[in-house]
């Protein structure tokens, strides 16, 4: 199968090379450019490219939000220069599935597009690294790491705060772990592990368990101390 890709970048010079670099490979096949996030928004509904590839700042709609209409419909993996934290939560939060710097190198940029369609995320590894760190909170007990990630619904004005069983949950995926791995950790189904997943889901408002990692170590990190 061909992946179908769509890239929103409002430097012309990068396109060509993401064309390039993408073209290159026997599996992707680049269907388009946008030079803003509207125009990327209407290419992405005419031509339903598997990937859209978006850039955080341009003009017009930027790439936040540009991944938040679109991830509910297509896979959107943000491309930025800026490694900011807050950025990332929001990229992961309004549904994109991977968040790469543009300094990470060609090959990391096609296996994300790969990543996306296979619906795995991958995210730069100096980002994860640095956010793994600020989850493991070594000044933390794990069951209060766990306290900490359950309250942090209540704490930011959620409707519904996460049961100790969904904050364990919570903090497993953001560790990294699968539903096979979560239910042998906990002594549950793989089944019982989506049930818990689909709630946390709901009542954090994230759009898949990319967006409950995201939640998770933001959270852990701010309401645990």
């Amino acid at each position: 199968m061909t992946i179908r890709v769509l890239l929103a970048d409002d430097d012309e010079a990068i396109r060509s090379a993401y064309a390039i670099i993408l073209g290159a490979q026997p599996d992707i096949e680049v269907v388009g450019g946008a030079a803003d996030g509207v125009e990327a928004l209407e290419l992405a509904r005419r031509l339903c490219p598997d990937v859209v590839l978006a850039d955080i700042r341009m003009p017009r709609l930027d790439g936040l939000e540009l991944t938040r209409q679109l991830g509910g419909e297509f896979r959107v993996v943000v491309v930025t220069t800026f490694d900011l934290d807050e950025y990332v939560h929001a990229a992961l939060r309004a549904g994109a599935t991977g968040f790469l710097l543009k300094r990470s190198g060609p090959a990391l940029l096609a296996e994300a597009v790969r990543a996306a369609v296979a619906g795995d995320t991958l995210i730069s590894p100096q980002i994860t690294v640095r956010l793994l760190k600020q989850l493991s909170q070594p000044e933390l007990l794990p069951a209060q790491r766990h306290r900490a990630v359950g309250a942090g619904v209540a704490s930011t004005g959620g409707a519904e705060a996460l049961t100790a069983r969904e904050s364990e949950i919570a903090v497993l995926v953001a560790d990294g772990a699968t539903n096979a791995e979560i239910g042998a950790a906990l002594f549950i189904t793989s089944g019982t592990v989506k049930n818990h997943l689909a709630s946390i889901q709901r009542k954090i408002g994230a759009r898949n368990r990319v967006g409950i990692a995201a939640w998770a170590w933001e959270h852990a990190r701010t309401v645990g101390g």
